[in-house]
């Protein structure tokens, strides 16, 4: 079965499309979902699925009423929905100092509610379940083009305000200290976060987003030594989950989104395991020397 995958993978032209795409997207998913992690806002991916579901929803009632450029490319009122559901987090992190995970349950709920509304007056939910569960088996050329882009400009964007942006996420009152505009770097970070997870959106799906861009950093977090090292290992741990994960998907004819998402968790439950057994051996070590 596994020598059937990858001799379609390089004859089928969809086949390739998907391992492209689930490269690019292996690799910028955990480098968000590090800093995400970092600063400790793990449901936030949720909650901007939720607010980006509802541009698709808006795309698809727009639709109905001749607007045939929102229902081909909904990705668009994705993106801009996302960014908005960014500035509300921030918006509302700011009013509650002390409790600023209201701001995701707000928000959350807004775009859950909204997209509810949306979906029932466009009356055509057939994609509706490809953006719960994610298909990157069925990704177009355009799409794909999407995230090359992306993945240029979130490049770039690191390259650029990376030591910035970290320095924000691991300390703000340093940060500020050293002369950072804390603000302004949170908002360019959400802008950024906002789009990585529209793009996702198609291809991992509105309930599996975090997981792709957080179980990975969870994973690597048990064995890695510094920011750099789990920051490499989550990645090598997603780009295996994306391999595996479509050979799954492939076979058993599943979700790709879910079948990806399976073996981020297989390999997280292996490492903690693997973990725990190597954490006992050296206390027995230690008590024998005792």
């Amino acid at each position: 079965m596994m020598l059937s995958f990858f001799s379609d993978l390089f004859q089928q032209d969809f086949m390739l499309r998907a391992l492209f795409a689930g490269i690019i997207l292996g690799a910028m998913a955990p480098v968000i979902g590090s800093i995400v992690t970092v600063r400790r806002l793990s449901f936030i991916a949720d909650t901007l699925g939720h607010f980006s579901l509802v541009g698709i929803s808006v795309s698809l009632f727009l639709s109905t009423f001749g607007f045939a450029m929102f229902l081909e490319k909904p990705l668009y009122l994705g993106i801009f929905f996302s960014v908005v559901g960014g500035f509300l987090i921030e918006l509302f992190r700011r009013s509650y100092k002390n409790y600023k995970e209201i701001s995701m349950v707000i928000v959350i709920s807004l775009g859950s509610a909204l997209s509810a509304i949306f979906f029932s007056l466009a009356k055509k939910t057939g994609s509706l379940y490809n953006y719960l569960f994610g298909s990157i088996l069925t990704i177009t050329d355009y799409y794909l083009v999407i995230i090359l882009v992306t993945a240029v400009i979130v490049t770039l964007l690191f390259v650029i305000f990376g030591k910035q942006i970290l320095s924000v996420s691991f300390d703000e009152t340093t940060a500020k200290f050293l002369g950072i505009n804390v603000s302004l770097f949170q908002m360019l970070f959400m802008i950024v976060l906002s789009v990585v997870v529209s793009v996702l959106l198609e291809s991992a799906g509105v309930l599996l987003i975090s997981s792709m861009m957080i179980i990975p950093v969870a994973a690597a977090m048990r064995i890695g030594w510094s920011y750099k090292s789990t920051l490499v290992i989550s990645v090598v741990f997603s780009e295996l989950s994306v391999l595996f994960g479509l050979w799954m998907a492939y076979s058993l004819r599943i979700p790709s989104g879910a079948a990806i998402v399976s073996v981020n968790i297989i390999i997280l439950l292996i490492v903690a395991i693997n973990k725990r057994m190597r954490d006992r051996r050296q206390i027995k070590k230690l008590d024998k020397l005792k």
